[in-house]
C-alpha cells in the first residue's frame, strides 16, 4: 500500500461526514464516530469528532492536535523500534514521530586547520590520544607508489619537453618573440596535462590486460569471508530539495538488495535532509513512513531533517557523525541518485575488515538510467573508457587515492577525529565553507595515516548523469569553485604530496579551459601580427644572418596528429579491451566501434563549448562572484530553444566573429580554427538536440551507445525504475493542511512548544488566518516551513480549514480543486488498529 493523491471530493454531507469519509475506517466504526460528532455548528461538530478520535480530553482551543496520535495509528498502526514506540505520546498528549535513534554524542571539530591559533594547536596536540592506524599487513605499497609516481613524472616531463621543442619549430620565429614565448609556455602546461591523462590510461590498460595487481585492495578479502557481528555500518544519504520518489526508490532498491544478500543485520539507513522547500519536506516524511511501513523497517531506516543548513553536505555528514557516529564502525555515503547492490556493500565491509589501515575505500560508480542523447553518450564514455582511467588512477595512487564523496565506505572513528572541515578565512568567493569537501576529507584522512583506496574493479555501484549539457555545466560551476577553494589548502601542514597533487589536478580540470582559450587567442593574435605587421628579420643584437619567419604547416600537422593520438588512443585501447571480452554486451563489435566514433565526434563538438563555460566559471570565481547551489535534476530534462539561446547565443556570435576575422586575415588558416569556431557556431542546436529523449531512445533501439547495464539491466536498477513508475504523486504542503493523515504525520514530525512567547503565538495565528482565508500559496516558503515546524499552528490550520461552514475558495481554485481534502496516506483497515 502506498501514498495516494487526493481523491475526488463528494460534496454532499456535513463537514464531519466528509472528514470521516477520509479516514481509513470501516462503515460501522465510521457511523459510531459520527454519532459522537454531533453539534449545533461546524466548529462544535468538528471538535466533537476530534474528541471522539482522540479518546481522551483535548484542548478546546486546538481540537485537532488531540487526535494526531490516533490519526497516525490509523495510517500506520503502532510500529515500534529498538528504542521504543515510533509514535511516542507523553502524558500531556504531545505526539512525536521517532524518526531517528537516541543520541550518542561525539565531538567532531577541525584540527590543525589553517588559521588556528598556536594555543589551539597546542591544545590539540595535548589531546591527541587517538591511536594511530595499524601497519598495513601487505606492507610495501608505499614504496611501490613512490616508484610508480617517479616513473609517471619522468614520462610526463620527457614527453612534454620534446613536444614543446617541436612546437617551437612550428612557430614563425621558433619561439623567440614575446608572443611566441607566451604561447610556448601555455602549450607546455596544457601538453603536460594531456600527457598525464595519457599515461594514466596507459597504466590502466596494462593493469587490465594483466588482470592483476598485487597491491589492489579488491583482492584482500574473500567474497564469502564472515563479518564481525559487532561491525555496524550506517548507509547515509544527504539530500537537499531532491526528487523524492526517485530518492526513496533508489534507497528501497538498495535496502531490498541487502536483504537478499542476508546483510541487513549489519546496516542501518539514514536519510539526512537539508531541504528548504515545504512541499519536498512533507513528501520526504511521507515517503520515509511509507518505506518503513511497507518494508517493516522502522528502527532500521531513519530520517532526519536539519533545521539549520550549515556547511551544506559536509555539515550534514558531520552532524550525523556527532549525533550517531559512535554507534557505527563504518559508514557508506550515498548521493541522492546512488544505488548499490547488497553484494557490493557487503564486500566493502569485508575489505574494511581485512585492511585495518584503510580509512576510505571508494567504488567506481557506473552511470545508468538516462535516456537523453547527451546522457547516453556520457554513460557510454564512462562505462567504456572509465575502467581504463580508474585502473590507471589506482596504479599511480594506491593508498593515496581520490575520494569522490559518494558510493564509498569510510571508517567512522578516524573520520570523526581527523576529517572535520573548518572555514577558509577571508572574504570573497574562495573563502568560507568548503564546497568540494571530498578531496579535502581524503587528504585529511591520509594526513592522519589512514589509506584512501579505489576499488576500481568492484561492481555493483551506480549513479546517474546530468541529462543535458546545460545541467552538467550548472553542476560544473560549483565543482569549479570548490576545486579553486581547495587549492588554498595546497600548503596545509602535514598533507601527503600525493594529495597536494590531487588538489593541483582538481584545479587543472577547470583552469586548463581558460589556458586553452588564451592560447587560441594568442595564436590568433600571432596570425594577425604576422599578417598585418612587416616581418622582422633581425630579432637579436649582433645577428649576422636574417631569420626568415615562416609557418610550417607540415610540422603543425605532425604535432596535431601526435596530440590527437594522446587524446584518442586510450579510447581505442579501451574499445579493444571490450572487443576482446564483451563486445556483445555493447551491441556487438560494429555497433561498439560506431558508438565510439559517435561519442568522439560529439565530445569534439562539445569541447569548445565547455572551454568557454569553464573559462567563465574560473573568471567569475576568481573575481569574487558567489554561486547559489541547488540540487541537479534527477530526471530526463530537455533543453528548450529559448534556454539554449540564452546560454549559447554569445558562443555562436563569438564563433562567427572569430572565424570571420581569421578568414579576413588569411583564409587558409580558417581550416585550423574550424573545429573550435564551427562547434561554437552550432552550439545552440547541438545543446537542444542532444538533450532530446527521443534521439537517445532511437539510438538505443539501434543498439548504439549501449552499455552492459542496458543489455542486461541489474535487478536493483530495474527495481528502482519500477518503484518510480508505480508510485503516485507525493503529498505536498497543501495536503499537510487538509489531509487528516498527512496533517497528523506533519504535526508529529515537529516539536510542540506549549509555552511560546505571546509575540510568537500572535505571528503564528496571523499565518494561520492568512492561509485559511487566502490559501497556502500566499505564504512564502519560509512561512510554510515555520508552520511545518510548529505542530500546534499546523493542527490549528487543519482544524480551521475543515471547520469553515463552506470550503475555502482557495481549496477549489488550487491544485486540490474538487479533490478530497484528505485521501489516507495508507489504506489500513481499522481492524488493524484494534
Amino acid at each position: 500500500m502506498e501514498l495516494h493523491p487526493p481523491r475526488r471530493l463528494k460534496e454532499e454531507g456535513t463537514a464531519q461526514e466528509r472528514y470521516a469519509r477520509c479516514l481509513p475506517l470501516d462503515p460501522v466504526r465510521r457511523q459510531v464516530l459520527l454519532q459522537h460528532a454531533r453539534g449545533r455548528n461546524t466548529q462544535e461538530s468538528m471538535a466533537s469528532l476530534h474528541q471522539a478520535l482522540a479518546g481522551h480530553d483535548i484542548d478546546p482551543g486546538n481540537p485537532s492536535y488531540g487526535s494526531v496520535a490516533h490519526r497516525l495509528k490509523l495510517a500506520c498502526g503502532t510500529p515500534s523500534a529498538d528504542g521504543g514506540p515510533v509514535i511516542a505520546e507523553n502524558v500531556q498528549h504531545s505526539v512525536r514521530l521517532a524518526t531517528t535513534p537516541p543520541l550518542n554524542r561525539a565531538s567532531m571539530a577541525p584540527r590543525s586547520w589553517p588559521g588556528a591559533t598556536a594555543r589551539r594547536l597546542r591544545h590539540e596536540a595535548s589531546q591527541h590520544t587517538h591511536p594511530k592506524p595499524p601497519d598495513n599487513p601487505r606492507g610495501s605499497w608505499h614504496r611501490a607508489a613512490s616508484l610508480r609516481r617517479i616513473v609517471l613524472l619522468t614520462l610526463i616531463l620527457v614527453q612534454t619537453y620534446f613536444a614543446t621543442g617541436f612546437m617551437a619549430e612550428v612557430l614563425p620565429y621558433q619561439g623567440r618573440q614575446p608572443l611566441e614565448i607566451a604561447i610556448l609556455i601555455l602549450f607546455m602546461v596544457l601538453f603536460g596535462w594531456i600527457s598525464a591523462g595519457f599515461w594514466t590510461a596507459m597504466a590502466g590498460f596494462g593493469l587490465l590486460c594483466r588482470k592483476h595487481d598485487r597491491h589492489a585492495i579488491s583482492a584482500t578479502a574473500a567474497g564469502d569471508a564472515p563479518i564481525d557481528s559487532a561491525a555496524r555500518t550506517a548507509i547515509i544519504m544527504p539530500i537537499y530539495n531532491e526528487n523524492v520518489p526517485r530518492v526513496f526508490a533508489g534507497l528501497r532498491a538498495t535496502y531490498e538488495s541487502l536483504a537478499r544478500a542476508n546483510g541487513l543485520q549489519h546496516f542501518d539507513f539514514y536519510v539526512l535532509s537539508d531541504s528548504s522547500d515545504p512541499d519536498t519536506r512533507v513528501a520526504e516524511t511521507a515517503a520515509w513512513m511509507e518505506m518503513c511501513r511497507s518494508l517493516k523497517a522502522f528502527g532500521r531506516v531513519f530520517y532526519r531533517w536539519r533545521q539549520h543548513r550549515i556547511k551544506r553536505k559536509s555539515g550534514n555528514v558531520a552532524d550525523f557523525c556527532r549525533r550517531w557516529g559512535n554507534n557505527y564502525r563504518y559508514m557508506v555515503v550515498l548521493d541522492a541518485d546512488s544505488v548499490m547492490t547488497g553484494e557490493c556493500l557487503m564486500q566493502l565491509m569485508r575489505l574494511m575488515e581485512a585492511n585495518a589501515g584503510a580509512g576510505i575505500i571508494q567504488t567506481v560508480p557506473c552511470a545508468v538510467g538516462r535516456d537523453t542523447l547527451y546522457a547516453r553518450t556520457q554513460q557510454f564514455a564512462s562505462r567504456a573508457y572509465g575502467p581504463l582511467f580508474t585502473a590507471g588512477l589506482h596504479f599511480w595512487q594506491l593508498g593515496e587515492s581520490h575520494y569522490w564523496g559518494h558510493n564509498a565506505i569510510i571508517r567512522v572513528a578516524p573520520f570523526i577525529r581527523h576529517c572535520a572541515l573548518g572555514r577558509l578565512a577571508g572574504n570573497g568567493s574562495l573563502s568560507g565553507e568548503i564546497l568540494s569537501h571530498d578531496f579535502v576529507e581524503a587528504a585529511l584522512m591520509r594526513r592522519a595515516g589512514w589509506g584512501v583506496w579505489i576499488a576500481y574493479d568492484l561492481p555493483g555501484s551506480y549513479e546517474e548523469m546530468p541529462p543535458n549539457l546545460v545541467d552538467e555545466l550548472t553542476r560544473d560551476r560549483r565543482w569549479c569553485q570548490g576545486n579553486l577553494m581547495n587549492f588554498r589548502l595546497f600548503l596545509m601542514k602535514g598533507l601527503h604530496p600525493a594529495h597536494r597533487a590531487v588538489f593541483v589536478t582538481g584545479v587543472m580540470a577547470y583552469l586548463s579551459a581558460p589556458l586553452w582559450f588564451l592560447m587560441l587567442l594568442l595564436s590568433t593574435a600571432l596570425l594577425a601580427a604576422h599578417t598585418l605587421i612587416a616581418p622582422e628579420y633581425f630579432t637579436t643584437p649582433y645577428q649576422l644572418f636574417p631569420l626568415w619567419p615562416a609557418w610550417r604547416p607540415e610540422q603543425a600537422i605532425a604535432l596535431f596528429s601526435a596530440t590527437a593520438t594522446l587524446l584518442f588512443l586510450p579510447k581505442f585501447l579501451a574499445v579493444l579491451l571490450i572487443g576482446m571480452n564483451s563486445a556483445r554486451r555493447y551491441g556487438g563489435t560494429l555497433r561498439l566501434v560506431t558508438s565510439m566514433l559517435g561519442e568522439m565526434m560529439i565530445s569534439m563538438l562539445l569541447a569548445p563549448v565547455r572551454m568557454l563555460f569553464h573559462t567563465q566559471f574560473v573568471v567569475t570565481a576568481l573575481s569574487g562572484w558567489r554561486i547559489q547551489w541547488k540540487s541537479p535534476p534527477r530526471e530526463d530534462a530537455k533543453t528548450t530553444w529559448g534556454e539554449a539561446l540564452r546560454r549559447h547565443g554569445w558562443h555562436t556570435l563569438l564563433g562567427v566573429a572569430w572565424a570571420g576575422g581569421v578568414y579576413w586575415l588569411n583564409p587558409s588558416f580558417v581550416w585550423w580554427l574550424l573545429p573550435v569556431a564551427g562547434a561554437l557556431i552550432i552550439s545552440i542546436p547541438l545543446s537542444v538536440y542532444t538533450s532530446r529523449v527521443s534521439a537517445g531512445r532511437s539510438l538505443r533501439a539501434s543498439g548504439l551507445f549501449l552499455i552492459p547495464e542496458e543489455y542486461e539491466i541489474p535487478r536493483e536498477i530495474s527495481r528502482m525504475q519500477q518503484v518510480v513508475e508505480d508510485g503516485s504523486v507525493p503529498p505536498s504542503f497543501a495536503d499537510a493542511i487538509v489531509d487528516p493523515m498527512v496533517n497528523a504525520m506533519a504535526c508529529a514530525s515537529g516539536v510542540a512548544h506549549f509555552n511560546q512567547p505571546e509575540h510568537v503565538r500572535a505571528e503564528r495565528r496571523r499565518l494561520v488566518d492568512a492561509a485559511v482565508s487566502h490559501g497556502p500559496d500566499t505564504l512564502t516558503p519560509q512561512q510554510k516551513m515555520i508552520l511545518l515546524s510548529d505542530p500546534l499552528a499546523l493542527s490549528r490550520l487543519h482544524f480551521q480549514t475543515w471547520a469553515k461552514k463552506t470550503a475555502p475558495a482557495w481549496l477549489h481554485d488550487s491544485a486540490l480543486g474538487n479533490a478530497s481534502p484528505a485521501a489516507p496516506i495508507m489504506q489500513q483497515p481499522a481492524s488493524a488498529i484494534g
